[in-house]
């Protein structure tokens, strides 16, 4: 009888195990769960807060292409083309941010790309520095040489006034100057022999006999001699042809015209002149003898 009142415990002390079984399980799914939901939490609130820190990358990065941006004209035609590019790169990785459906792999991929732009823009920020300095650089050497131009310019122009004015110098010093003259009338005979007379009835030409002065600076060739003879009345007697030539700065008509060969060893010269215009008149004519562009000398004679 005793046996028979001690099987009941027995069994029920089995379906005590086994719902303290089942609600050990039922723990542990909880835990589970919830170790799973606190996980998923982490993994979302990282994965919003790297995409936070990737639109705040993506703003710094673009506020520093438009740094760069602004200095666009000065940078070299493939700095644009880049520059360019990454702008546009930058406008993808937006769009991609914005749909906010970036995969765990996707925002690691578009965070190396930020760091892989932001490397180019600094990089492009340096070159355009780089460049800054050149161009500074270049323009102190272009303004140097703007400078060093002006100043040999302006020696060069006092170089020239200084060779045009040695230039003038030395034609006047080798101009040639009377050193002797003296002038006879005469009268031609018949028999075309010529007879010096003092009158002027019968005077018919006139000789200048001079001299030139040393001069070692002349050339030692042919001079080309202007004459002028003022008569009496102060009017120039012109030649036929009406010819001009220029001295001491002035256009002047000539009487006569002829030519010497200088040899710097005082020979004596003479020109012969025959009156074409009606005959000497009494009084006192002044003859002026010209070459190299200035005056030789005066001299003149009196006919009675």
């Amino acid at each position: 009888m005793e046996n028979q009142y001690g099987q009941p415990p027995k069994k029920n002390s089995n379906v005590i195990y086994f719902l303290i079984v089942v609600v050990l399980a039922l723990l542990g799914t909880d835990v589970y769960l919830y170790l799973q939901k606190n996980k998923s939490d982490v993994r979302i609130v990282t994965q919003q807060d790297e995409q936070t820190k990737l639109k705040a990358d993506l703003d710094s990065l673009e506020h520093q292409v438009e740094l760069v941006n602004a200095g666009k004209a000065k940078m070299s035609a493939e700095m644009i083309a880049k520059n360019d590019s990454l702008k546009e790169k930058i406008k993808v990785l937006r769009v991609q941010l914005a749909k906010g459906k970036l995969t765990k792999a996707e925002l690691v991929k578009a965070e190396e790309d930020v760091k892989q732009l932001r490397y180019f823009v600094t990089k492009y920020t340096a070159d355009i520095e780089e460049l800054h300095k050149q161009n500074a650089t270049l323009t102190t050497e272009r303004d140097t040489l703007k400078n060093n131009l002006a100043t040999v310019s302006k020696k060069a122009d006092t170089l020239t006034k200084q060779n045009q004015d040695l230039d003038a110098k030395v034609k006047v010093a080798q101009a040639l100057k009377l050193a002797t003259s003296n002038i006879v009338a005469y009268k031609i005979k018949g028999s075309g022999k010529e007879v010096d007379v003092t009158r002027a009835g019968p005077a018919k030409k006139i000789k200048i006999n001079f001299t030139v002065a040393s001069n070692t600076l002349a050339n030692k060739t042919m001079h080309d001699i202007y004459v002028r003879i003022i008569d009496p009345t102060g009017n120039l007697i012109t030649a036929p042809d009406g010819g001009t030539f220029s001295a001491d700065n002035a256009d002047l008509q000539y009487t006569y015209k002829t030519a010497i060969d200088f040899k710097d060893d005082g020979t004596e010269y003479t020109i012969d002149w025959v009156n074409p215009t009606p005959p000497f008149v009494k009084g006192t004519y002044t003859v002026l003898l010209y070459a190299d562009g200035s005056t030789m000398g005066k001299t003149g004679f009196t006919l009675k």
